[in-house]
């Protein structure tokens, strides 16, 4: 009876101790599964920081194809817009971020030790919209015009203000009008001269409704790091193996999404539920020349590392930056 007693004992204590684990298991340092080979595979988190969409199919890609079990990982993909994405993993959420430069300088200036391991987006895929018609021929014609932005923050803000210290402007020689995020709207009701929006989304949006647009690209003037693979020091220090499986086995699915967009959409079609396929497929054309670039796919360029640099702070975004090339590394694209 004794010995009965002795394993029911064991018993309940091993069922509690699992459940304990499971629960514990939500932090994103790496851990340990099994794949159904019976491989064991290092858990790692990437926080994508916006809906399930296209513009994420190098990922998805690279999920689909088995390329992440077989670099060893168990990879799962963290999706909705966060405020503090870099912050994500100081809190434990996330191995990896997607995130841009200018958010990766702004946590640093704060503190956090994140590192670019691979810019996945080698073009800073923001721009100023405006009417085909518009009287705004160059940069310098938006003086006094009104520009619509979702609000004085994120990817569409930063690259206004990118556009403006080119020419030399600033945000008081426009009329600057937060309008959510209903930039489309706004154009096509004439609400406003010009608005911000991302070069794969609203320019395509207003010419499907038929309305003729011209587009100013952030990346033709102004030169800025755009979203890459972000991750803390301390993970690179201690798991580089892991890091470097995770950015070789993601710019594998890059090329595949490249080479073969047809089968990348028909692969992300799990990860983005309700895919419109035709309005996706146009994304995902606009997407892959930001992704492309000069053609060396995941370089962290030191040059624009430093013209993003010197723009965020002499628009006082950071404050003086000692040593940019600390918030970078090529070692794990090669």
């Amino acid at each position: 009876m004794q010995k009965i007693t002795r394993l029911l004992l064991t018993s309940c204590f091993l069922l509690v101790l699992t459940l304990w684990l499971g629960a514990c298991g939500q932090s994103a340092g790496p851990t340990s599964s099994s794949s159904p080979a019976g491989k064991t595979l290092t858990d790692v988190t990437i926080g994508l920081g916006y809906i399930p969409d296209i513009q994420f199919a190098p990922f998805y890609v690279a999920k689909a194809k088995g390329y992440y079990n077989e670099a060893g990982l168990n990879v799962t993909f963290n999706h909705g817009i966060v405020t503090d994405l870099v912050g994500s993993m100081v809190a434990g959420r996330n191995t990896f971020v997607f995130a841009s430069g200018d958010e990766e300088l702004t946590a640093r200036s704060k503190g956090v030790q994140a590192v670019n391991v691979a810019t996945i987006f080698q073009r800073y895929p923001v721009c100023l919209i405006v009417p085909a018609d518009s009287p705004i021929r160059t940069l310098a014609d938006l003086k006094g015009h009104s520009v619509g932005v979702p609000g004085p923050y994120g990817a569409t803000y930063v690259g206004l203000l990118a556009l403006l210290y080119h020419e030399h402007l600033s945000v008081n020689d426009i009329h600057l009008q937060s309008i959510g995020f209903t930039q489309v709207a706004a154009l096509l009701g004439h609400k406003v001269d010009a608005v911000m929006g991302y070069s794969n989304n609203e320019p395509l949006q207003l010419r499907r409704q038929g309305f003729a647009v011209r587009t100013f690209e952030v990346s033709d003037y102004q030169p800025l790091i755009s979203n890459g693979i972000v991750t803390l020091q301390t993970t690179l220090r201690q798991q580089p193996q892991m890091v470097r499986a995770f950015v070789q086995a993601t710019l594998r699915g890059l090329r595949e999404v490249i080479a073969n967009p047809d089968e990348a959409l028909q692969l992300s079609r799990s990860y983005v539920p309700g895919m419109d396929v035709t309005k996706a497929r146009e994304v995902l054309q606009a997407t892959i020349p930001v992704w492309r670039g000069n053609g060396h796919l995941g370089y962290n360029d030191p040059a624009t590392w430093q013209a993003t640099a010197s723009f965020m702070v002499a628009s006082k975004l950071v404050p003086t930056i000692s040593d940019v090339s600390a918030a970078y590394t090529n070692q794990f694209v090669a």
